[in-house]
């Protein structure tokens, strides 16, 4: 069910790349909202909003917001084309709910991109790192760029999390730092719009000239406690999809010794469960030499019954934490700092220098 109110917009706090963070005045007094200014305009002091307060009434970490559904009394005018073409795009992103957005797909026949993409079949042998969770972004990121400064690596956002990547102040923050984002699937709002993972991934490659792709999802991971509920299980369909395109998969294992649910810790069961049930090919694990005891024991008695199928690959964590420290965004998992779950960022970071190496 969709929790409705109407509120008034008091002031605008701060806004990022998509985004426009607000305080609104509603009959349950004042609220923090969300708007997307490429859906529902620009709000503005004054404005009169419907919102959507689902998420900010269960207190969701990532999604808590109330959300701008409209702004009725000034609506933003329609796009420049008149809709009669598919010259503008028609991919239906978030398809039938109220606020599905057409955009330009990179492969489909009015993107300048179109021909590149028909005849590409192969991603030759690009290395792509896996990820359950979007807090593993930047860590990759920073582990690439550790030993590989010059590396273009882009981000293909799946729709298992947050659809609008306008969401991810991270994103944000890395914008300068990454070769663009793709978002693929219902996921939108990337630099290039993609249907499915396999077309996201050939983008990567042939369209922002990617030496390395980061795949994970938005913000807001889903889970349910059981074995097969939770988003995350994506991840074994991506090393799939790597695999069939010609890439290298190389998985960003969940680690922790921070979590304090017993089924995250060592390593996740989302982990174990997308790589050790779902992948159907081999993938490269990355495991850091600096994880500290008895973490290091749970992760190798964990990871033993993967290694019928998959490449562990120890990988020297010297200058690893540096690098997390020098990240240009904060880091923060699930509401825990950098020192507060050091396992998680410095594996993500492992991740990352393994698949630098394999550039070479």
């Amino acid at each position: 069910m969709v929790r409705w109110r109407s509120g008034t917009v008091r002031s605008v706090r701060r806004s990022w790349h998509g985004a426009v963070e607000l305080d609104v005045t509603t009959d349950d007094g004042p609220l923090r909202a969300l708007a997307y200014p490429d859906l529902v305009g620009a709000p503005e002091p004054g404005d009169r909003v419907l919102l959507n307060v689902g998420a900010l009434v269960m207190g969701l970490g990532t999604g808590g917001y109330a959300l701008v559904v409209a702004i009725p009394d000034r609506l933003p005018a329609d796009p420049a084309d008149d809709g009669s073409t598919r010259d503008a795009g028609h991919l239906v992103k978030a398809r039938y709910t109220p606020l599905q957005p057409i955009r330009l797909g990179v492969d489909e026949e009015a993107s300048p991109h179109r021909a590149v993409l028909a005849t590409a079949e192969s991603i030759e042998g690009m290395p792509v790192v896996t990820a359950d969770l979007h807090s593993a972004l930047p860590a990759i990121l920073a582990g690439v760029h550790a030993d590989r400064p010059g590396a273009r690596v882009a981000y293909l956002m799946t729709d298992g999390g947050a659809l609008p990547a306008w969401f991810s102040r991270t994103l944000d923050g890395l914008r300068g730092h990454l070769a663009g984002t793709v978002t693929t699937g219902q996921a939108f709002g990337g630099d290039l719009e993609a249907s499915t993972v396999h077309t996201g991934l050939l983008a990567a490659r042939h369209v922002l000239h990617a030496d390395v792709t980061i795949v994970a999802q938005g913000p807001g991971n889903l889970g349910t406690g059981t074995t097969w509920g939770f988003s995350g299980v994506a991840l074994g369909e991506a090393v799939n999809a790597i695999a069939v395109l010609g890439g290298r998969p190389v998985g960003s294992l969940r680690i922790s010794d921070g979590d304090g649910r017993e089924r995250h810790r060592g390593v996740s069961h989302h982990s174990l469960t997308a790589y050790g049930k779902v992948a159907l090919v081999p993938a490269d694990l990355p495991v850091p030499d600096g994880l500290p005891q008895p973490l290091a024991a749970e992760v190798e008695a964990a990871l033993a019954p993967l290694t019928a199928r998959h490449r562990l690959v120890r990988v020297p964590s010297a200058g690893l934490d540096r690098a997390l420290r020098d990240c240009p965004v904060p880091l923060s998992t699930m509401g825990r700092k950098l020192d507060q779950d050091h396992g998680y960022f410095l594996t993500a970071a492992a991740a990352g220098r393994h698949a630098a190496s394999l550039l070479a």
